[in-house]
């Protein structure tokens, strides 16, 4: 019987050399004659432990990890094709005390399937939502998805079957689904994560969010700096089409529906719904005015639904196991999973999906395992280079929309950084300044002009320059820019720099400049 090993080709075991693993593997295989084939699966997401390969026993997977291209002699040596015990066997991989404790519903596969076998993905349960959905009709189907409580997951939280309603019930020659895959937030790694190691579930979700709205196109807009994505996503779209899960005839429905991937233009303000509209249509990537919505008028002047990944990405299993199945999940107003991105100066780097309600401290102390540098925790920012920072006095907040939002924070796209005591919020809260000038589309003053003048009042309390006065400065800056911008980027930078100056004053207190004696 052929053993099946798995050796990751998700971008972040690649960059720490899954690559040299896999070609040392078939190397050994070959010259030993052992009977094995290598899977290039996802990643689980227990990213300290990557390169992680599995392999399939009669027990069960069982994980071996981090490898190294030189470990692979004395694995195969310890009986690695049996699941023979090892120096680095990490025991059976479902057990793993990271995996056993997550929910994972949109991430169920990843990992476990080949990414590029639909087959594999049918195996375990794909395409049964997209079976579902082309039995209803486009109004049942918005009705499962505002009844399931999903909210949009690239940081709005806007609720999803509101915007599939709005644009069903827009009148239009054509309509369009487009998935803003344009992941540009620190610490953030899920989408691509769905991208690499699961990709026909977004191709179902997408096709779902087709049949319910009324829309025959959709497109997949792909930030640059991911080519396995964009790779993995285009070979996913060709398999759907010659399957006919895409095509005039959506699983053999009434229903057409195509996908087309889209490779974007590497600017940050591309992330935001109508830049990204723009850059699709052959524009300079900068904001429009709203409204219109677009709902109403998107992409082309059409009405257009605009989801992030990982939101349509839950849309299947909603339409398999039902509304009330994925409502079950989470708290208050915020349902179902969310997979939380834990990134930074943190000991279990990962994704970590689970039901919305976890508090702050149980992610990072817990889960996380507290900072990689041993030193104490100094401040969390959550929400991407726009979200807050939070203290350890922060950290018995829920892992929730509102409850974010009451402690001037926000969710965004789930992504954690960790921050450590050496950390110096003064400069973080310049960085969220200079960050937001060089990526700014140019369009509005508050954002253009207002992060620029941030940089130079954060030079100036660094440098002891009437450091009261500046302080003040600073926030009134961020006020203007916090009202008076058009888009998230100019909007939510006063996020980190408020919160800053707010939870960490001490940092913005520097010693005044003395001058040297003549």
């Amino acid at each position: 019987m052929t053993v099946r090993i798995f050796v990751p080709r998700d971008a972040a075991a690649l960059a720490l050399g899954a690559e040299r693993v896999a070609k040392a593997l078939v190397g050994e295989i070959e010259a030993r004659g052992i009977d094995a084939t290598i899977v290039r699966n996802g990643s689980r997401g227990l990213h300290w432990l990557e390169p992680m390969i599995e392999v399939e026993t009669a027990e069960g997977r069982i994980a071996y990890g981090p490898v190294k291209a030189s470990d692979v002699a004395s694995l195969l040596d310890a009986g690695l094709a049996t699941g023979g015990n090892h120096a680095l066997c990490l025991g059976k991989t479902e057990e793993l005390p990271f995996l056993k404790s997550q929910t994972r519903l949109t991430f169920a596969r990843c990992g476990i399937v080949d990414p590029l076998s639909l087959a594999d993905y049918r195996a375990h349960d794909g395409l049964k939502g997209l079976e579902r959905a082309v039995t209803l009709t486009p109004a049942d189907i918005v009705a499962h998805v505002t009844e399931s409580g999903l909210r949009g997951r690239g940081g709005a939280g806007f609720p999803t079957g509101i915007k599939w309603k709005t644009v069903l019930d827009t009148a239009g020659a054509r309509k369009y689904i487009v998935c803003n895959a344009d992941e540009g937030d620190s610490g953030t790694f899920a989408d691509r994560m769905i991208m690499e190691g699961d990709p026909f579930v977004l191709i179902e979700g997408m096709a779902i969010a087709g049949i319910a709205t009324g829309a025959t196109k959709g497109f997949v807009y792909i930030r640059s700096e991911y080519p396995h994505a964009i790779a993995t996503m285009t070979q996913a779209v060709e398999i759907a089409h010659k399957a006919g899960v895409l095509g005039t005839s959506v699983l053999g429905s009434a229903h057409a529906f195509d996908i087309e991937i889209r490779t974007g233009a590497g600017a940050y303000v591309c992330g935001e719904e109508t830049a990204l509209l723009n850059s699709l249509e052959g524009k300079r990537g900068i904001v429009r005015a709203k409204p219109p919505l677009p709902a109403h008028k998107g992409l082309f002047d059409c009405p257009t639904v605009i989801n992030n990944v990982i939101s349509l990405a839950s849309v299947p299993i909603i339409l398999d196991k039902g509304p009330i199945y994925y409502k079950d999940f989470g708290m208050g107003r915020s349902r179902g999973t969310i997979p939380i991105q834990i990134a930074g100066n943190v000991r279990h780097r990962g994704l970590y999906e689970a039901a919305f309600g976890l508090t702050l401290g149980q992610i990072v102390d817990d889960i996380g395992g507290g900072t990689a540098s041993g030193r104490p925790v100094k401040a969390v920012q959550v929400g991407g280079p726009l979200g807050a920072y939070f203290p350890r006095a922060l950290f018995d907040t829920p892992f929730d929309y509102e409850a974010f939002a009451a402690k001037d924070g926000l969710i965004g796209h789930a992504g954690i950084v960790v921050f450590d005591d050496t950390a110096d919020m003064l400069k973080q809260a310049r960085f969220a300044m200079e960050f937001c000038a060089v990526e700014s589309c140019g369009k509005c003053t508050p954002c253009r002009i207002g992060s620029t003048r941030g940089v130079e009042v954060a030079d100036k309390i660094a440098q002891g320059i009437e450091p009261e006065k500046n302080r003040e400065l600073l926030a009134d800056l961020c006020n203007t820019m916090k009202f008076g911008s058009l888009c998230a980027l100019g909007g939510f930078t006063p996020y980190p720099v408020m919160s800053a100056m707010t939870h960490f004053p001490d940092d913005f207190s520097p010693a005044p400049m003395v001058e040297a004696a003549e």
